[in-house]
């Protein structure tokens, strides 16, 4: 896969974070997409039907493998720094029609709003795990 410039530049700078710093991160990063995976299902609840799109909301942790047929882009390995909120499963194919609506069905957004709403608060998190394990673990044998 071809990467553009700017990914290629970042994975260079994730890849260069000591192993230690990596796995203090770990949990902010599992409780961040757990906290938006939470809201999502909150979000989701006034368009349940059978609660199915709600009960597909699955949280994969740092090198877990996403649901095959979930939203975004279906399985994929999760990075050691990544935790990923996938909707979807092999009987909920949906969740897109949902969030954006369709010619017969109006949008009831859950996904994105969530993202948005979140967004600050988890990047807060992020950083403040990261910045409390380099002070802990930088120039360390």
């Amino acid at each position: 896969m071809a990467y553009s410039a700017q990914v290629q530049r970042l994975m260079r700078r994730i890849e260069s974070i000591p192993d230690a710093i990596r796995q203090d991160m770990q949990p902010s990063i599992v409780k961040s997409a757990e906290e938006l995976a939470e809201m999502m299902g909150h979000l989701a609840e006034p368009s349940r039907d059978t609660g199915a799109l709600i009960d597909s909301i699955e949280v994969t942790p740092p090198g877990g493998n996403t649901p095959a047929y979930s939203q975004p882009g279906g399985e994929r390995t999760a990075h050691e720094l990544e935790a990923i909120v996938a909707v979807g499963n092999h009987a909920v194919r949906y969740p897109h029609l949902v969030e954006h609506g369709t010619a017969n069905a109006p949008a009831q957004p859950f996904f994105w709003p969530a993202v948005r709403t979140l967004q600050k608060r988890i990047n807060y998190r992020i950083n403040r795990a990261l910045r409390k394990a380099i002070k802990e673990h930088w120039n360390q044998p």
